[in-house]
């Protein structure tokens, strides 16, 4: 195809299992005018052998050694054609109309970028719709707490709205003004929304009660490894986003006020250990009490000086 109108990029490695779902679920979209660039990171596995098993002309091929998934990424970014950029990762699911529905909605707000509601899969492809699920709660509190704020800055300062690189769906200026993916192994998602964000103010429309992904949850996941290292990314984003959005002159005293309530939820952790669960019932809800104070007062403050 000359002139695609969406370019999507998967970047995949050792998916064997999951990565002919994913490539059609993007070839059998109903919006059809679409180029499919795969770009295989060094897989070990059968996942090369599958994906050329598939003939369509509007699938692209690329096997580079392995260089993590943001290189991946990039170099998929730098192939694009088309003018929307949409990503899948190779073990999730495009529901069958999400380009189609992605781009009736671009065209009547004019957004730069969008981005869905997901649901949750496994292994099997079953979906997962257990309440009481871990995830479904954690992303309960991610819906719940978008609808609160009204702000997606403000959302995404909370919690990471887009839950994965395959939720991505933008205009090609969007992928030309942001650029590429940081080498951030758990979060290159993250901080690229956050980029999005502060270069396309009120641009970017979440469909957060129209589920038009299908995220698989299973044993491979990089989520599963995250526990410490994706945490510490996380605090590094989050730090770095939240200082983006607030006045010079002001960054280094929230920075003071950000490092003082960290360092005394710790303290107060490690009195509450210390105590062997003898500590005060209202330690911690003293702890929140103050952290809620303060950062109300912070916020006034900046208020005031914008204004």
């Amino acid at each position: 195809m000359i002139h695609p109108k969406v370019s999507v990029v998967i970047p995949a490695y050792n998916h064997e299992r999951f990565i002919g779902p994913a490539i059609e679920s993007v070839l059998q979209q109903t919006h059809e005018s679409l180029e499919l660039i795969i770009i295989d990171d060094g897989s070990t596995d059968r996942t090369a052998e599958v994906i050329q098993g598939y003939t369509d002309q509007r699938l692209q091929y690329v096997h580079q050694e392995n260089q993590d998934a943001y290189n991946a990424l990039n170099r998929g970014l730098s192939m694009v054609k088309g003018d929307f950029v949409a990503i899948l990762n190779s073990d999730d699911i495009f529901m069958p109309n999400r380009l189609e529905r992605l781009l009736v909605e671009q065209q009547a707000s004019s957004a730069q970028c969008l981005f869905s509601k997901v649901c949750l899969i496994n292994d099997d492809g079953d979906r997962l719709d257990n309440p009481a699920l871990w995830w479904n709660q954690w992303y309960a509190d991610v819906l719940a707490r978008y609808e609160a704020s009204g702000d997606l800055y403000t959302a995404f300062l909370q919690r990471n709205c887009l839950v994965t690189t395959s939720n991505l769906f933008m205009t090609r200026e969007a992928m030309q003004t942001v650029g590429g993916f940081c080498p951030l192994r758990y979060l290159h998602d993250y901080d690229y929304m956050f980029r999005i964000l502060l270069a396309f103010p009120g641009q970017v429309r979440f469909l957060h009660q129209e589920p038009l992904l299908w995220y698989r949850i299973h044993g491979s996941n990089t989520i599963s490894e995250a526990a410490i290292i994706g945490r510490e990314q996380d605090k590094a984003v989050i730090r770095q986003y939240l200082l983006a959005r607030i006045p010079t002159d002001l960054q280094a005293l929230t920075t003071a006020g950000i490092d003082r309530l960290v360092e005394l939820e710790q303290e107060l952790m490690q009195e509450h250990r210390r105590r062997e669960g003898t500590a005060l019932p209202g330690i911690r809800m003293q702890a929140k009490t103050l952290l809620r104070s303060c950062a109300k007062r912070l916020h006034g403050m900046i208020q005031g000086r914008m204004q």
